[in-house]
């Protein structure tokens, strides 16, 4: 089954959120017999010696570096690529990239669409860039011959606003196996459970302009850690930095990946999800699989993770957050509700069984036989 993917930035090691989802559930669909082709966008990643990576194959595509026109300029290119290949199945991710959906069906192929989420809730787009992102859900969800949501909020969005019922297939994690050592904390300055840990992209949405107003007024013996950056630098972006760098025990890391950010991970003493909106947290999965005490603002996506009342905290609300700081900074977190944890995430989110499921929709698509 030769499938062909867009509407990714690329991976391994790129920052984002499908990005990470990608990189995971692509290459098990490798091993299950697809043969799987990543378009990727030029720039944002590194040539990968022989063009292959875990049994996927990556194909670098020029576009932009415009936040506008690249997903559309890329996708375009992909679906065309796609169209001269004969792939039995065109998988495109997000909003905007389903744009193009109808001129894949158009040209023959088979389309199952992924959506991460309402993009056009972002508060970083425009009136223009919402309305193209609304189209793009539209129409991938319209035309395309299955859709997939990756968590139930967005799939009873889907069938509310469109009438469709997309096939749940939630993001996964990896869990850690045996220790994770210490020895890069270093770097940044920390101590072993002596931060706070935050991580995403730097964009309003992310709400860490609340998290640096709630950290600066604790006066707390820890630091802040943020991992990641901004794509594409904006007033918003360089206003966080500057923020952040007036801002006592504030540590900025830039993108962390791998190792690096296991130990960010594994070694806090809290991570704290401040997000206005989000789809499926990817990165809440993964502090939960290292053990972490987490606090998160209670928006629909967050409360996909089953997590005790009080590890919410009202989106926007500073002072809230702050306190629900201080308090978990003290508390930590106990041995039954880190193995609770664990055992959640064996159960509910798992890239193994998201890889099967995903091939079970490509097989009906193709009239191979029902979804997994």
């Amino acid at each position: 089954m030769r499938v062909c993917v867009v509407g990714t930035r690329g991976f391994p090691g790129v920052q984002g959120g499908v990005e990470t989802h990608c990189e995971r559930l692509y290459p098990r669909l490798a091993r299950l017999g697809c043969e799987v082709t990543v378009f990727r966008r030029t720039p944002y990643v590194a040539p990968v010696r022989g063009r292959r990576w875990r049994g996927v194959e990556l194909r670098d595509i020029w576009c932009p570096g415009l936040p506008y026109l690249e997903p559309a300029v890329h996708t375009l290119m992909g679906v065309l690529a796609a169209a001269r290949r004969r792939a039995d199945i065109l998988h495109v991710h997000c909003g905007g990239p389903a744009l193009w959906v109808p001129l894949a069906r158009l040209l023959g192929l088979k389309v199952v669409f992924t959506t991460h989420g309402p993009d056009y809730e972002r508060a970083k787009w425009g009136p223009l860039a919402r309305l193209m992102l609304r189209l793009g859900e539209l129409a991938g969800v319209r035309c395309a011959h299955r859709t997939i949501a990756i968590a139930d909020h967005i799939r009873r969005l889907i069938l509310s606003r469109y009438g469709v019922e997309a096939e749940l297939i939630p993001n996964g994690v990896e869990l850690p196996r045996g220790p994770v050592a210490d020895d890069g904390l270093q770097r940044w300055g920390v101590e072993r459970g002596k931060y706070v840990l935050a991580l995403g992209r730097f964009e309003p949405g992310k709400g860490f302009r609340d998290l640096l107003d709630a950290f600066a007024g604790l006066g707390a013996d820890f630091k802040l850690v943020i991992a990641g950056g901004a794509d594409h630098p904006t007033r918003y972006s360089r206003s966080l930095q500057e923020s952040a760098s007036k801002t006592e025990g504030v540590v900025l890391t830039g993108v962390v990946k791998g190792e690096a950010l296991r130990q960010l991970y594994a070694h806090s003493g809290l991570f704290v999800l401040p997000s206005h909106q989000e789809g499926l947290p990817l990165a809440l999965l993964e502090a939960l699989s290292h053990g972490c005490s987490v606090l998160v603002s209670d928006i629909p996506a967050n409360r996909s993770v089953p997590l005790p009342p009080d590890r919410f905290f009202p989106p926007r609300d500073v002072p809230a957050l702050r306190a629900g700081i201080d308090r978990w900074l003290g508390r930590g977190i106990s041995d039954a509700e880190r193995v609770e944890n664990l055992q959640m995430l064996r159960e509910r989110f798992d890239w193994d069984r998201a890889a099967l499921r995903t091939l079970g929709v490509y097989r009906e698509v193709l009239g191979e036989g029902p979804a997994v």
